[in-house]
C-alpha cells in the first residue's frame, strides 16, 4: 500500500508564491499519474493539475499560467509551484497518485491566501 504525504502549505499574501510537495512511498514503480485537487470551504473538491508518467501535464483553467506541476521520479515526489496567488486559491490541497488501480490520497495541506 502506498503512502502519500503532502507538505508546504501555509499562509501567504495575495500575489505571493508557495510550493507544495507530495512524496509517494511504498510503490514499486514511479510511472503513474500524480496530481493535486483542492477543496475550499463549502465547495466541492476540484482538480487543480496532474502530471502523467510521461510528464504530460494538465491544469484547471483557473490556475493556468500561475501554477506549475512537476515531478522528480528519483525522489518519488510531485511538486506544485503556485504563483500570483489569489484569495480564491484558499483551500485544502490534496495530492493523489494513481497506483494499484486506484487513487491514493494524502491527508491534505491547508493553503490560505490572505492579507
Amino acid at each position: 500500500q502506498v503512502q502519500v504525504v503532502e507538505s508546504g502549505g501555509g499562509l501567504v499574501q495575495p500575489g505571493g508564491s508557495l510550493r507544495l510537495s507530495c512524496k509517494i512511498s511504498g510503490s514499486t514503480s514511479n510511472m503513474y499519474t500524480m496530481g493535486w485537487y483542492r477543496q475550499a470551504p463549502g465547495k466541492q473538491r476540484e482538480v487543480v493539475a496532474f502530471i502523467t508518467g510521461s510528464t504530460t501535464t494538465n491544469y484547471a483553467n483557473s490556475v493556468k499560467g500561475r501554477f506549475t506541476i512537476s515531478r522528480d521520479n528519483a525522489k518519488n515526489t510531485v511538486y506544485l509551484q503556485m504563483s500570483s496567488l489569489k484569495p480564491e486559491d484558499t483551500a485544502v490541497y490534496y495530492c493523489y497518485a494513481v497506483y494499484g488501480g486506484r487513487n491514493n490520497w494524502g491527508q491534505g495541506t491547508q493553503v490560505t491566501v490572505s492579507s
